[in-house]
């Protein structure tokens, strides 16, 4: 990994890294008082709702079925490692009793601090602690005109930020990550990113912080799934690509996703992904060596929805059998294997993914050069058959029946890391093309059917 600036620590090879790798699936929970409007957690914006009525619905607000034990007993059962909960979104409403504002659920309706009970809830179920914190307020004019506009009002909005993560980081015991947001239009520089890092560490030197902290000057903010991320190339434990997956070279990295179409906060009437497509994305996650962090977005009055809970333990109950394909994995794509589903490696362990079931009962596996010395159907158990010859796997045995509703793993032992040809090690469209022109001219070189010349 790149080791970057050393203001801001890589966890590469720390004990932090090491629980964020072996966990590959969190949970990230956007509520607060635009749950109750139902049309998602960036209402007030995208509407241009009036403040003062907006302001006066949120202290009014009452999620009087919150149980964070429950929430974090459903996240523990789904085969979650760790949550994230947004403290404060753009709106500026705070769900914990902050000393710098009486906009809260502490010094409102409720009167409860909903992050001291979401986090001891969660850590009571052995699961790690995040908690999400916008840069952004969109109720402050300062934000958005800036230092050069508003030195005075600059200042104190930054203050009242730095402020108010310390206050997250002091009062809660440890938090083992933590998830910036929403920086456009500022930079670190303005932010004091370097400088708030800096104390997040000197408070809580376990901490992973996301790389949302304001675009460099000199760098860019690249893509994430939203212009106002504000993704920096050099800051930050962790990448955070959003509704998307993709690899970040420079770090560790979770793919930010939902479970409905489009919307983190609770949206009335919004469409449900499949569990099969959401354990989809756990699985190319793991795959390429990242985790997911599947969002839920609250009802208004605390519960999760059922259609979430039924697909979340849906997916806890496959990862029962199936986790040690996810958890810790080294990542996989060791050989060609679209046609089939995906695969994940661990030490001497190949495991396929599959999320297409034929229903043959031999599958043929090119390209894998390890000696392969034991091969189980994980899903069920069964020992099966195999036979190599001339770096081709044939496995034998299968079902014809898929013996899962998600996907059925197969398990490979080797006699070592699992290694592949050069085929494994170059795709379609990639690498020299001499290979593909090697292998062309075993049929011949003529554009007849034979191959030959006329």
């Amino acid at each position: 990994m790149n080791t970057g600036h050393d203001n801001n620590s890589r966890h590469d090879r720390s004990a932090s890294a090491k629980w964020f790798t072996d966990s590959r699936y969190g949970l990230f929970i956007h509520f607060g008082p635009y749950a109750q409007y139902g049309r998602g957690e960036q209402v007030l914006f995208r509407e241009h709702l009036d403040h003062q009525e907006y302001a006066q619905q949120a202290c009014s607000w009452n999620p009087e079925h919150f149980n964070a034990t429950l929430w974090a007993q459903t996240a523990r059962k789904a085969g979650m490692k760790y949550a994230c909960l947004t403290t404060r979104h753009h709106d500026g409403f705070c769900l914990w009793d902050s000393q710098y504002t009486d906009y809260s659920t502490a010094a409102q309706a409720c009167g409860r601090d909903l992050v001291r009970e979401f986090v001891e809830a969660f850590r009571a179920e052995g699961l790690y602690v995040g908690l999400y914190y916008s840069w952004m307020d969109w109720r402050i004019p300062a934000f958005f005109d800036g230092p050069e506009k508003d030195p005075d009002g600059w200042q104190a909005m930054k203050e009242y930020m730095h402020n108010q993560v310390e206050e997250l980081l002091t009062r809660y015991g440890q938090i083992d990550h933590f998830f910036f947001d929403g920086v456009w239009p500022r930079t670190a520089e303005e932010l004091g990113s370097i400088e708030l890092v800096r104390r997040m560490k000197e408070l809580q030197p376990g901490i992973l912080v996301n790389n949302r902290l304001g675009p460099s000057e000199g760098t860019r903010t690249y893509a994430d799934g939203g212009a106002g991320a504000g993704d920096s190339e050099v800051l930050g434990d962790f990448g955070t690509p959003e509704h998307q997956i993709v690899p970040d070279p420079n770090r560790l990295w979770e793919s930010n996703q939902v479970t409905t179409w489009r919307l983190w906060g609770y949206a009335a009437g919004e469409r449900w992904r499949s569990a099969d497509m959401l354990l989809d994305m756990l699985c190319e996650c793991a795959e390429k060596g990242g985790n997911l962090l599947l969002n839920v977005g609250p009802q208004p009055d605390g519960q999760l929805p059922p259609e979430f809970v039924q697909r979340a333990l849906e997916i806890g109950a496959w990862l029962e059998v199936h986790g040690e394909a996810i958890y810790g994995a080294d990542g996989g794509d060791l050989i060609e294997f679209v046609t089939r589903g995906r695969q994940t490696t661990s030490g001497n362990h190949l495991y396929l993914i599959i999320r297409f079931w034929d229903g043959k009962p031999v599958l043929r596996l090119a390209d894998l050069i390890s000696r392969v010395t034991r091969v189980t159907l994980l899903t069920t158990g069964q020992e099966l058959e195999f036979e190599q010859q001339d770096q081709v796997l044939w496995i034998k045995g299968l079902p014809k029946e898929r013996p899962t509703a998600l996907f059925p793993v197969i398990w490979v032992e080797c006699d070592g890391v699992p290694k592949s040809n050069i085929w494994g090690q170059q795709r379609l469209w990639q690498g020299d093309p001499s290979r593909i022109a090697d292998w062309a001219r075993t049929r011949g070189s003529s554009v007849y059917a034979d191959g030959e010349k006329r």
